[in-house]
């Protein structure tokens, strides 16, 4: 393994960096700007059994350190992204990707993990319980221990790729989800999806987002991220993935001590879409300052430290 390297579910990654879904479409949009096989990977936009159109506008507000989006999980539907989106893809995207699924069921989740299991680029299933933006789905199965095992047993049941459940900080008790989880048979835990937040426009008087509420991202929740990842690395044994707020090289080297196998990015590539890429390239040097000689080496340093 390389000095960067790390190993996630089984898979190899040249580093531990992943655009989050929803920041990096569907990764060729990225590729006109430069070569996105220097990722470790990414995780495509969160894709449903069927079309969505998201929510109504506007979907986005403005906040200190931060922002709201509540776009409501648009996406062409699963055959759709395997007919278009993925071919496209194979074009520029020489690495295993991740696969972010939603769904409004236990069966939607399970029918649209199993069909794109069977697609060779596809290396992990990313199974979101936890999207604050959508009514009725998403995160009423991601706040419930019970309900998000469920749906595990039932990816688990029609796939045999590794399933990563990306878990809700908007709960009481992360960690008996996380554990839940595990125990159903996830092989990973990607937390934390966003924090659920608003704005009020002080003119109209009236919600700035016609969801009225969305999920809030940026460099603020980094702090309630890092604690919430610590915690699940310390209860579970699968492989954790870190994001909220993650924003630096600096930030990666947080998040990998608290535990995390690797780290997405999100907000950050919706500012500088070539945040990822200079993050990668100011490892080694963030690496040097710090005395870290490989980032595998730091895994939990905190944890076990």
């Amino acid at each position: 393994m390389g000095r960067l390297s790390v190993n996630l579910c089984g898979i190899e990654l040249d580093n531990p960096v992943i655009p989050a879904s929803g920041t990096f479409g569907f990764g060729y949009e990225f590729a006109e700007l430069y070569d996105i096989n220097c990722l470790g990977t990414f995780s495509f936009k969160g894709t449903t059994k069927e079309a969505r159109f998201g929510n109504p506008t506007p979907r986005i507000a403005e906040c200190t350190a931060g922002m709201l989006n509540a776009v409501g999980l648009q996406n062409p539907g699963v055959d759709q992204v395997i007919a278009q989106e993925l071919p496209k893809l194979k074009q520029c995207f020489q690495k295993p990707v991740m696969a972010n699924v939603s769904g409004f069921s236990v069966s939607d989740y399970a029918d649209t993990c199993a069909q794109l299991d069977k697609e060779e680029q596809i290396g992990w299933l990313e199974v979101n319980v936890s999207c604050p933006n959508v009514h009725g789905g998403g995160m009423s199965f991601g706040t419930d221990p019970n309900a998000a095992a469920e749906v595990v047993r039932a990816v688990k049941a029609v796939t045999v790729k590794p399933v990563i459940v990306k878990l809700s900080p908007n709960v009481t008790d992360i960690v008996a989800i996380a554990k839940a989880c595990e125990d159903a048979g996830a092989d990973g835990i990607s937390l934390i999806n966003t924090l659920l937040g608003m704005r009020i426009d002080l003119k109209s008087r009236q919600p700035v987002l016609a969801n009225k509420m969305g999920g809030f991202s940026g460099p603020a929740v980094f702090p309630i991220a890092l604690r919430m990842v610590y915690q699940v690395a310390n209860a579970v044994k699968i492989p954790v993935v870190g994001m909220g707020g993650v924003a630096s090289a600096e930030d990666v080297l947080e998040m990998m001590l608290a535990g995390a196998t690797a780290v997405e990015i999100g907000a950050a590539n919706l500012v500088d879409p070539f945040a990822c890429k200079k993050i990668i390239e100011d490892l080694p040097a963030a690496m040097d300052k710090y005395r870290i000689e490989t980032l595998n080496s730091i895994i939990g340093g905190v944890k076990h430290g």
